[in-house]
């Protein structure tokens, strides 16, 4: 009986995000087509510079905690 709950659930989870990103990047779309080109470079120069800026974050924060569980992280 419990076999098809994975299913269901790992299935309406995929469609709920999957359509949740489609409307997100059609709205972001059409935003862009009403603005300005200058304040969209500009808001996507803005979101890249975050994205780089957390993703170096985590890398520190992975490395930091590798380092304090003792993992040996030096290259070859």
């Amino acid at each position: 009986m419990w076999d098809w709950v994975p299913i269901v659930f790992v299935t309406f989870k995929v469609l709920a995000l999957g359509l949740a990103m489609f409307f997100a990047i059609k709205w972001h779309y059409d935003q862009s087509k009403k603005e300005e080109r200058r304040a969209a470079l500009r808001t996507g120069a803005i979101m890249a510079a975050a994205f780089l800026l957390a993703l170096v974050a985590v890398m520190l924060l992975a490395f930091v905690l590798g380092r304090t569980l003792g993992l040996d992280l030096s290259l070859p």
